[in-house]
């Protein structure tokens, strides 16, 4: 049987659950396996889920037009990711999921989640509660990428997030910093010998 007690624990740091709440949100949860460099989204498909990482590490990121790849967000274990402009507008994605170990993934479709919210508001409650820290996060995040140096925004980013730093390769990194490899691995070593 199927262990929800992280993503109901996750949840409750928002809003209260009777029983019979956490039954019936998790009776709309598909649970799967996931091998590394499998991807859970990708552009031109409706992105129908939103996932909740109850194992590994994954990463969004979308290719430019002259074949970078841009990292937009980190997901390790209680945190979710997603092509959120898709899932909630339905509309095709433009963001691969991909994932960089091995992990286990819980996913809740879109409509099950508007049903679920229809009928429970306190499940809308949790949701808008979510959407609104994630978004204060990209507000934060832009304004760090437009007002520090790659050196401030590599410390803060390790500050602040020591095992995903240790967890995800440098490329991704480097990429979610908005700089080259070469470059964070030139901080890097700088730092080190600080």
């Amino acid at each position: 049987m199927t262990d929800y007690q992280n993503i109901l624990r996750n949840i409750k740091r928002y809003v209260e659950l009777s029983e019979e709440d956490e039954q019936e949100f998790i009776s709309i949860i598909k649970t799967s396996s996931v091998k590394k460099r499998q991807f859970i989204v990708q552009p031109n498909f409706v992105c129908e889920y939103q996932t909740y990482v109850e194992k590994g590490a994954f990463r969004s990121y979308f290719v430019s037009d002259e074949g970078e790849d841009h990292t937009i967000q980190f997901a390790i274990e209680d945190w979710f990711i997603s092509d959120f402009n898709s899932y909630i507008s339905q509309e095709p994605a433009s963001l691969f999921v991909e994932a960089l170990e091995d992990g286990i993934i819980h996913q809740i479709a879109y409509q099950d989640v508007e049903n679920l919210c229809e009928k429970k508001p306190k499940f809308e409650r949790f949701f808008r509660l979510v959407a609104q820290k994630s978004f204060a996060y990209a507000q934060k995040r832009v304004l760090s990428n437009l007002g520090k140096s790659a050196e401030a925004r590599y410390i803060e980013f390790q500050a602040q997030y020591p095992t995903i730093v240790q967890r995800v390769p440098q490329y991704a990194l480097a990429s979610y910093l908005g700089m080259s490899a070469e470059f964070l691995s030139k901080i890097r070593k700088r730092l080190s010998k600080a």
